[in-house]
């Protein structure tokens, strides 16, 4: 780990809530070990694991009021989820608290909560480390998707946002259409294969 990731894994303890930064440290880790596995750059996946949950060191309400302030466009969908705001306001905070200012790290970022169709490597292991991290509570179908992330990382990607639309949907929850997208998208690329 570089000084610089030491210096903000430092700043993040203090910021966030214990359980917050517990799931942070497991979401940089599993980050770095997919990372290994897929040969995608391990200080990027470091980085972005470190920083994914950056924006969500203060309740909603208050992350809208920053993201007004920092002139963060929001869309209905996340005002009516706010659960998914910290990401672009997470986003923001890497490249202008932190210092980050590689695309990469940053689009990781903005779409680990929601995914996208078409993500990089590194979005989609951070999409799904955020899923699968150690200290992640059990829940239906998650052993299933840690058992393949490694051999199958698109498989683990669809998994992962379809059953992220059932939970919401059957617990008679607003949906993001990202995320409907990313599930689709997904379950595409395997039907061609």
């Amino acid at each position: 780990m570089t000084e610089r990731l030491a210096e903000i894994r430092k700043e993040l303890k203090k910021k966030l809530k214990k359980e917050r930064y517990e799931h942070t440290i497991g979401v940089m880790y599993t980050a770095a070990s997919l990372a290994m596995c897929y040969g995608a750059d391990i200080q990027k996946a470091l980085t972005a694991g470190l920083l994914h949950d950056c924006g969500k060191f203060s309740p909603p309400k208050d992350q809208i009021k920053l993201c007004e302030k920092y002139g963060i466009e929001l869309t209905k969908s996340e005002l009516d989820m706010p659960a998914l705001i910290h990401a672009k306001l997470g986003a923001y905070l890497a490249e202008h608290e932190y210092g980050i200012t590689d695309r990469e790290i940053l689009d990781s970022i903005t779409y680990h909560t929601t995914g996208r169709p078409g993500m990089s490597m590194l979005e989609k292991i951070i999409f799904i480390a955020d899923y699968i991290e150690p200290n992640r509570r059990e829940i239906p179908g998650l052993a299933e998707i840690r058992g393949i992330v490694f051999q199958d990382i698109d498989r683990a990607v669809c998994l992962s946002a379809e059953r992220t639309v059932r939970y919401l949907t059957d617990g008679g929850k607003a949906v993001d259409p990202a995320t409907i997208s990313t599930y689709e998208f997904y379950k595409e690329k395997r039907e061609e294969v």
